[in-house]
């Protein structure tokens, strides 16, 4: 008989750095798909993790596939000690987006570290991950994945805005699900407030109190990623790249970058929403940095609305479950209209114990 409810763990880390996000959630499916959150929880890094992870970027394969080992290990135990704490026993599977190490499809290249076959051994689970790979190597951007999770969970929204390492937006287009990263937003201005031993701008209270430079602004806002068609993402070394020297040829006070970037978040995202009388959700970490809302609201003409705080900061592991969800009936989980592959496919891996194989 088939199967039309599962009972899985999500698991995320963003590039923001905020952390690891677990869920135990119930996802049912008859005609419609519908959920559950049951626990959900959010597993800060350490310093010396932040400091790693930050840095992939600059590391040899070698010593990527070293961090990997130990990660896939960390998370292995993340994992266990959420189970452990909330008692849950009834688990079909694990599903982990792991975290980003590269990301260059334009190269063929996405690498995901904590995706190793000792999470499933340490935790005794089924567990399933690596959602990127596939689509890179069928063509596509491997980004955003998130898409599929808005249209079946979340369609009673126009568009889907996640605020977190970056800006990204879901939405219907002719009939095809549309996807893309915006621009940047968490992880530049983390960034800046770190220099001030800061890990967030308290609701953007910093930016608030700064000035806008006109001129950083205009070029933040000709870079050319932003008059580029979908499907298209972004990725740590594209900001090391085109975001960070820019920003630091100005030698602006840490709360005029704040400020100026703010509005250059606020104005890109606004030339996004254009249709008048729809609602957008926004979810992910930027939705409490309430002085960018409200520089959002200024400029857009859309219905803005914000949800629980469940759905707001545990979203993505939500919808990464679903995607193992939907990998496990082989069913489609990744959308040629949103990453420019060469078709749709049921995207990622299963790992199963050795002692079960």
């Amino acid at each position: 008989m088939a199967k039309y409810n599962y009972n899985v763990i999500g698991v995320m880390s963003g590039t923001s750095l905020d952390g690891i996000d677990l869920i135990y959630a119930t996802y049912d499916v008859d005609t419609n798909w519908d959920f559950k959150i049951h626990y959900a929880e959010t597993i800060k890094y350490s310093t010396q993790w932040k400091t790693v992870l930050g840095g992939l970027v600059n590391q040899s394969m070698n010593q990527l596939q070293a961090i990997d080992s130990e990660y896939s290990e960390y998370l292995a135990t993340v994992i266990s000690t959420f189970i452990k704490t909330y008692k849950i026993e009834d688990i079909d599977f694990i599903s982990s987006h792991g975290h980003t190490a590269l990301h260059q499809p334009q190269q063929g290249l996405t690498y995901q570290i904590g995706n190793q076959q000792i999470l499933a051994d340490i935790l005794n689970k089924n567990v399933i991950c690596d959602f990127r790979v596939e689509d890179v190597q069928l063509g596509g951007q491997g980004a955003p994945l998130v898409p599929i999770g808005d249209r079946l969970l979340f369609n009673n929204f126009n568009y889907c805005l996640n605020l977190g390492g970056f800006a990204n937006v879901s939405f219907d287009y002719k009939n095809e699900r549309i996807a893309y990263d915006i621009c940047p937003v968490n992880i530049v201005l983390n960034h800046y407030v770190a220099k001030l031993n800061l890990e967030f701008d308290d609701k953007g209270q910093l930016a608030s109190t700064g000035k806008v430079n006109k001129d950083l602004l205009l070029q933040l806002n000709a870079l050319h990623y932003y008059r580029e068609q979908p499907p298209k993402s972004l990725g740590l070394e594209w900001v090391d790249i085109n975001i960070f020297p820019l920003i630091e040829s100005y030698n602006l006070k840490t709360e005029d970058i704040l400020r100026t970037f703010v509005e250059h978040v606020a104005i890109q995202i606004s030339n996004v929403l254009v249709e008048k009388n729809t609602r957008v959700l926004i979810t992910g970490g930027g939705v409490y940095n309430s002085f960018l809302i409200d520089r959002l609201k200024h400029f857009s003409i859309v219905e803005i609305v914000i949800p629980q705080n469940e759905i707001i900061e545990f979203k993505e592991a939500l919808i990464f479950g679903l995607l193992g969800v939907l990998k496990k009936r082989n069913e489609i989980n990744c959308l040629k209209s949103v990453t420019g592959a060469k078709r749709n496919h049921s995207s990622g891996k299963i790992l199963i114990p050795k002692n079960r194989i």
